[in-house]
């Protein structure tokens, strides 16, 4: 069963394999400008409040206690991104899942209404570690439309414009692990690959001693050597830059029914103190606050994985600011477009740390 610690959801599975976990963390975020442009990745700000619905009776509405799960505060326009961590029994061994994400029971990776299990025609999950974070709905391949909240109810919501209706709002989240015995595998594989490594460097090793056993022992050899309240819904914001990964493994690796979900109810932020006792966060700056202030973008450089199509039903929802502007007759506020320089570089095929020149002249004036 899922727990709640330090404000993320964290998904276990000791039947299948003890020490491994894997959590999602809701980050609090700059809302990009709603506009043609497709922006880099922004910044975390920190994370969002989560709190259990079951601790907060009479002061919910009735179909938000229902559901269960936790509650979580946003303003209006406020934008959030979902960071996944995953933890296995080894800093270089993971514990894979897929993890399923939809807003109003809209699926945020095909656009259609929720289904039980996973699916591959198209696929509609992602796979931990390979996908580190979700930011939107996947609208076409490599961009994705940011998740921007909206009072629920009144024609914001992606779940509204693809369904009529504004009946769920809020996150609906499934985690599920792989087979016991696909993950016995892939353990195993693990464990033969690191003996193997145990072994090579123990000959290394090995090789090593010998050669200074077969050198002449100076006196510098023989010195000692050093070793080393108001439901709140999900709506299309601006365009941003983000892959979609296929699934590596085959759809029937994945154990359907070890999988956990949680409701995520989003509450406007100013009830949220009436109902926790706890002070809101502040308002997030805007993104040309942001950028005015010379703070970096970002960009994520992943493995060879590919990327998933996007979907044409997500493609087809008007934005948070294209209904703004249709409703009301105005822009919505912080629409225009910003500078945002260079993005820095994240991601195992990023460029590493600057390296140190070491073919320079070693030569001292007294020549050594």
């Amino acid at each position: 069963m899922p727990t709640l610690e330090n404000n993320r959801l964290v998904f276990r599975f000791p039947q299948i394999e003890e020490s491994a976990r894997f959590s999602i963390n809701f980050q609090r975020t700059l809302r990009i400008p709603d506009t043609e442009k497709t922006y880099p990745l922004p910044p975390g700000l920190g994370s969002f409040p989560l709190r259990h619905v079951e601790d907060y009776p009479g002061k919910l509405p009735a179909e938000t206690t229902a559901r269960g799960g936790v509650i979580l505060p946003m303003w209006q326009a406020e934008a959030m991104w979902l960071s996944f961590r995953n933890s296995g029994p080894n800093w270089d061994l993971n514990f894979p899942v897929a993890i399923k994400v939809a807003a109003g029971k809209i699926n945020a990776v095909t656009g259609d209404s929720w289904r039980s299990g996973l699916h591959r025609e198209p696929q509609d999950y992602m796979v931990s570690p390979e996908q580190p974070w979700l930011d939107g709905f996947a609208i076409e391949k490599g961009v994705i439309r940011q998740f921007v909240a909206m009072p629920l109810g009144e024609g914001y919501s992606v779940e509204e414009q693809l369904t009529g209706e504004a009946e769920w709002g809020g996150l609906q989240i499934s985690v599920a692990p792989l087979k016991a015995e696909v993950w016995q595998q892939r353990r195993r594989e693990w464990e033969e690959q690191q003996e193997r490594r145990r072994e090579e460097e123990q000959k290394w090793l090995l090789e090593q001693q010998q050669r200074r056993a077969d050198v002449p022992m100076s006196a510098e050899h023989r010195m000692p050597s050093l070793s080393v309240a108001e439901p709140m819904g999900l709506s299309a914001g601006g365009r941003m830059v983000q892959e979609i990964h296929p699934d590596p493994f085959q759809i029937d690796d994945w154990d359907i029914a070890a999988a956990d979900r949680v409701f995520v109810s989003l509450l406007h932020a100013k009830d949220w103190k009436t109902i926790t006792g706890e002070a809101a966060p502040n308002q997030p700056p805007t993104a040309k606050q942001y950028s005015d202030a010379g703070l970096p973008w970002f960009e994520h450089y992943g493995r060879d994985q590919g990327a998933l199509p996007g979907s044409a039903k997500l493609a087809g929802v008007k934005s948070a600011a294209e209904l703004f502007i249709e409703k009301t007759g105005a822009i919505l506020p912080n629409s225009q477009d910003v500078k945002t320089g260079v993005p820095k570089a994240l991601g195992p095929r990023s460029k590493g740390p600057r390296p140190i020149r070491t073919n320079g002249s070693w030569m001292g004036l007294d020549g050594n």
